[in-house]
């Protein structure tokens, strides 16, 4: 029955949330969506949402979202995910990513949300855990994978004290239509995109052999969007996102392809960053029982044809930089 159920979608704007969004729609949710437009895009937000700009770090606008409309379930979303650049942002990383997230928890407890779905990340793991399994004790190794980690136990202490029901999923490199490819700091996929179209030589940090999972968004949004109508999820955690690793060489030689030019790839300092990680997806598998995933030949094709399609962004600039000692060259200016 169409709009049988109400939801909010935090970071509507943004490339997983508006997808997101796209997929509740589709099945049959009245969907309220957020974003202060930080990092999104109005285009983004899908026809049929109801669009309210403002951000969740902000006290008195997300106590007026949830005064203004019933929601059954909160899809958040909306994060600073540059795993990377937190350590020299750690003030925004922590008032955006944890602190605005127990704004919305308290709301939801308050007007008795019956799910919280949270998009955690992978980065809460660490380094050395591989494969990612849901059984690993997090050891997160930058502010942004403490962040994420913060509000899944603050979930779990919501559950246990207010019994706000709650679903987290890790994903991780998540890419394809709709990505901000114009972001410098984050999103891999995209900065190799830029520099395609651009005609500069791809960035690599250190060797190019760190390894990572690269997820197409039809991999995971679906399977968020549906989460609160799969009782077997309640209160669990999930890693979600593509099984097989590829190098950061590889990645660039895949880009290229798509781009049709040949791989010109330029060496920068190694950064502090975990070098190998990927996740294992059985338990995911076991209970949502997901298709194929998208390959990443016909991912990387699929953005690139939407890429070319877009207007060409300047490279943004985070001018908010708290701590600059070591920070990387790249990022200096």
């Amino acid at each position: 029955m169409k709009d049988q159920y109400s939801c909010l979608v935090t970071g509507v704007a943004g490339f997983l949330g508006s997808h997101v969004a796209e997929h509740c729609l589709r099945q049959g949710f009245s969907v309220t969506g957020i974003d202060d437009l930080s990092g999104g895009f109005l285009d983004n937000v899908p026809a049929g949402v109801d669009f309210h700009e403002g951000s969740v770090s902000d006290k008195e606008f997300v106590a007026r979202i949830f005064a203004e409309k019933r929601y059954d379930y909160v899809y958040h979303l909306a994060a600073y995910a540059a795993e990377g650049l937190s350590h020299f942002i750690r003030h925004y990383n922590y008032e955006n990513n944890l602190l605005g997230s127990v704004l919305l928890i308290n709301q939801a407890v308050l007007h008795d949300v019956k799910c919280f779905v949270f998009t955690s990340s992978i980065a809460v793991y660490g380094a050395g855990q591989t494969p990612m399994t849901e059984s690993l004790v997090p050891v997160p190794e930058d502010p942004y994978g403490i962040s994420k980690y913060a509000v899944e136990l603050d979930l779990k202490a919501a559950h246990h004290m207010f019994g706000l029901n709650s679903i987290v999923f890790r994903p991780h490199n998540v890419y394809g239509e709709r990505q901000n490819t114009s972001d410098r700091y984050r999103n891999v996929i995209g900065i190799f995109m830029q520099q395609a179209r651009t005609g500069q030589p791809m960035s690599v940090f250190g060797d190019g052999l760190q390894t990572r999972a690269f997820s197409h968004v039809d991999d995971v949004a679906p399977i968020i969007a549906r989460a609160p109508l799969v009782p077997g999820a309640y209160n669990e955690t999930f890693n979600v996102g593509a099984d097989r690793p590829y190098t950061v060489l590889a990645l660039a030689e895949e880009v290229a392809r798509a781009f049709g030019i040949t791989p010109n790839v330029v060496h920068l300092p190694a950064r502090n960053e975990v070098v190998h990680a990927f996740s294992d997806h059985s338990k995911v598998r076991r209970i949502f029982a997901p298709p194929p995933c998208v390959d990443l030949a016909e991912g990387i094709r699929r953005m690139a044809e939407w890429t070319m399609a877009q207007p060409l962004l300047p490279p943004t600039r985070f001018d908010a930089i708290e701590v600059r000692r070591n920070l990387p060259p790249s990022w200096q200016s």
